[in-house]
């Protein structure tokens, strides 16, 4: 049948099973394990699901569970549908019987297990089981994911190898297999990758013959960044519409921790529903400001202290072992960041669910937004103080830096080699300083976060099994316990393990490496101008990182259950902004560097407080023009996809006219009325009815003529009578 046959490959790949469930009962007793997994079973059977059972990793047992009950799973897919057209998402209603829907519109993939996860964790009263992993009555539910289909992720491996560019075909077959939130990190990556060969080409073209800080390649830069931006606004509806989720982010979900104050009746719809003042909410989102600032004060002032103590070692201190400890910020930051990052990114999280958002949607947008602070001030905050403080203003802040000192007094065998120079001029900064930070975060921390990201994650989980293997085998000698996959039958050895495996990886989160993309575009706004082979090097990485980021998700990460989306969210605001960040800071950059404006002190020259406002501001409002005019002239622009949309949108009225003209035909085909004999008798009986019933002035106006032939006679009587009585004056003139 449709619902089966369109997931078949799938299906076939994994034993037919649609989700795995992992139920921990380490730290249990018998009797309440045995009665939570009674109860979990219970939950699952009664909406349609079909469980099997295995033996699973650590005091646990796996749920295989696959939807063999076609008719419960129809009718959830139908009523999401339905949902869909009355949002606006569908243009066309489903059809009312619920498998001619389906067959004439088979699931995809990803729709099937985004339906199936909806028959799992979703309330019950919508049909779901209401299982939610690790919360409440199913806190002991450890995950819920389906499985890889490893053939197909292979298939994929070999087919990229060769390739520069994916097709949109194949951004298709993600959206299929792994649900439109991955899809448009995927279409967005290999967008960014081919708008970044125009500024890689141009930047290499700027290197040779322009040189750092020219503003021609400013220029050229900020253009692209908007038309970048704006273009990809525009991509995101042209892939909204091709995937028929168009609107989709406006069903909103409630969240699950959304805690009402009580219930009010809506003036709308007359139902009950749980509210949460707004006030209050605003109250509490007044408190960004204050985490605002104190996590711009905690970074920035390790950022700087970290900063400092580089400055000194690397360029007063004149000692032994200086090659080594002009290490010591770089280690404190390596330390301190990631540890204060997570405290403050905790801090993010219990805050925004302190403001205690109603959608999800609305939660994970307050979210990002933190996130994105964070972000910038540890990707950002140290070159913006080697270009905008150390660069100008060293050769002033320098003579304080002697509190550094005691990071290398126990090094030092002379104070002298420690010593500050206190006089004007004594001091010579170093000029390539800001370039060679500007590569570093644009090349090195490129490749080592993606050694972070992808390379130590597989082998830290190829040497856990390895380990948790020899622990295995040690304990079956001294015939201690007995290997998990004991008693699995010959032909689900291989395949239970495989479920056991992913069992243990993380989750995938497409959100982490949006980030990483925006920070990345970040530095190719804000700081490209100081190098401009940035756009070159982040070409080179963004083809690695897409099969990295891919290698990642179906490797080293159990697979993300489907997700709708229509964007990629807020993100799309954080990029606009670096992007006008950017035309600020490249202008800036610009006009404190270009021209070999650097003194013999290594200090720019003739840098006017005024001028520099001045060259701000018209920097920004030139953006703003720009923008304006790209955002217009794209508009402008024709689509297959929105030609598509349009027609489909234009049948759907056709459709519905050409059925209401239908109706309204036969409502009103009548059939005409028939004339009747006039006599002498007939006129007595209806005078003699009418003076019964009392008929009165409009019926009696209406009931004149009794038939539509006896109409047309008395009509043609008086068109003649007209005529005539025309005829008559004539003559007598």
């Amino acid at each position: 049948m449709a619902i089966r046959k369109a997931s078949s490959e799938g299906s076939t790949a994994n034993n037919g099973v649609d989700y795995v469930i992992v139920y921990d009962f380490s730290g249990l007793d018998k009797k309440t394990a045995s009665t939570r997994f009674e109860k979990l079973i219970t939950a699952l059977a009664k909406v349609g699901l079909e469980p099997e059972v295995r033996n699973g990793n650590e005091g646990a047992v796996l749920v295989l569970v696959r939807a063999s009950n076609e008719k419960a799973l129809g009718t959830i897919v139908y009523r999401s549908r339905v949902r869909d057209w009355l949002y606006g998402v569908r243009q066309a209603q489903p059809d009312k019987e619920t498998q001619k829907a389906l067959t004439m519109e088979p699931l995809t993939e990803s729709e099937r297990y985004r339906q199936v996860y909806q028959m799992i964790t979703g309330p019950t009263s919508e049909g779901g089981a209401g299982i939610t992993p690790k919360y409440g009555e199913w806190e002991n539910v450890r995950s819920i994911f389906t499985l890889h289909d490893t053939a197909k992720n292979d298939k994929w491996f070999s087919d990229w190898k060769g390739k520069t560019f994916l097709t949109s075909e194949e951004i298709d077959d993600i959206q299929n297999h792994f649900g439109e939130k991955v899809a448009y990190y995927y279409a967005f990556l290999q967008s960014y990758f081919t708008f970044l060969i125009f500024p890689a080409t141009f930047g290499l073209s700027s290197w040779v013959l322009l040189g750092y800080y020219s503003p021609i390649y400013a220029i050229v830069n900020g253009i692209w960044g908007i038309i970048f931006v704006e273009w990809w606004k525009r991509q995101e509806v042209d892939l909204s519409i091709r995937w028929g989720v168009r609107g989709v982010s406006s069903i909103l979900d409630k969240r699950r921790d959304f805690k009402h104050e009580k219930e009010v009746v809506d003036p709308v719809t007359g139902e009950s529903v749980q509210f949460f003042p707004a006030k209050k909410r605003l109250q509490r989102q007044l408190l960004q400001v204050p985490f605002a600032l104190l996590a711009s004060v905690a970074l920035g002032a390790i950022i700087a202290t970290c900063f400092g103590i580089e400055i000194f070692i690397s360029e007063v201190y004149d000692g032994p072992l200086k090659s080594i400890l002009v290490f010591i910020p770089t280690g404190l930051l390596t330390t301190l960041i990631p540890t204060i990052t997570t405290i403050l990114t905790d801090a993010a999280s219990r805050l925004t669910d302190f403001e205690n958002y109603e959608t999800q949607e609305s939660h994970d947008i307050a979210m990002t937004q933190k996130i994105f602070v964070l972000n910038f001030i540890t990707s950002y905050l140290p070159i913006f103080l080697t270009a905008f403080v150390y660069v100008p203003f060293a050769s002033f802040i320098v003579p304080y830096l002697d509190i550094f000192s005691l990071t290398v007094k126990p090094f030092a065998t002379d104070d002298k080699q420690m010593k500050v120079p206190q006089t004007e001029g004594a001091f010579t900064i170093n000029p390539e300083r800001l370039k060679k930070q500007v590569i570093y975060f644009t090349v090195t921390a490129q490749a080592v976060n993606f050694a972070l990201e992808t390379i130590v994650p597989l082998l830290k989980r190829k040497g856990t099994d390895k380990y948790k293997e020899i622990q295995s085998e040690r304990a079956a000698r001294k015939g201690g316990s007995v290997s998990v996959d004991a008693n699995d039958a010959p032909e689900e050895k291989a395949f239970l393990n495989r479920v056991r495996h992913e069992a243990e990886l993380d989750d995938y989160d497409v959100t982490s490496d949006l980030r990483e993309m925006c920070v990345q575009f970040g530095y190719l706004s804000l700081f490209s101008v100081v190098w401009p082979l940035v756009p070159l090097s982040f070409l080179v990485n963004n083809w690695i990182e897409l099969r990295g980021d891919f290698f990642k998700m179906v490797k080293a990460c159990k697979r993300p259950t489907p997700q709708r989306a229509d964007s990629i969210g807020p993100w799309i605001d954080s990029l606009g902004f670096l992007t006008w960040l950017g035309s600020i800071t490249s202008a800036a950059l610009v006009y404190m560097f270009s021209g070999e404006g650097l003194g013999s002190s290594g200090t720019p020259t003739n840098i006017q407080g005024w001028a520099l406002l001045l060259t701000i501001f018209f920097a920004e409002h030139i953006y703003l023009l720009l923008r304006l005019g790209v955002r217009t002239a794209i508009s402008k622009i024709d689509s297959r996809d929105l030609r598509k949309d349009r027609a489909e949108k234009y049948m759907v009225r056709k459709r519905y006219l050409e059925e209401t003209m239908e109706t309204r035909e036969k409502a009103t085909s009548e059939p005409p009325r028939k004339i009747e004999n006039i006599t002498r008798q007939s006129l007595e009986d209806e005078a003699r009815k009418a003076s019964l019933e009392s008929v009165g002035g409009q019926e009696k106006f209406w009931g004149r003529q009794r038939a539509d032939a006896e109409v047309v006679k008395v009509g043609q009587g008086l068109i003649e009578m007209a005529v005539e009585g025309r005829n008559e004056t004539k003559k007598v003139k």
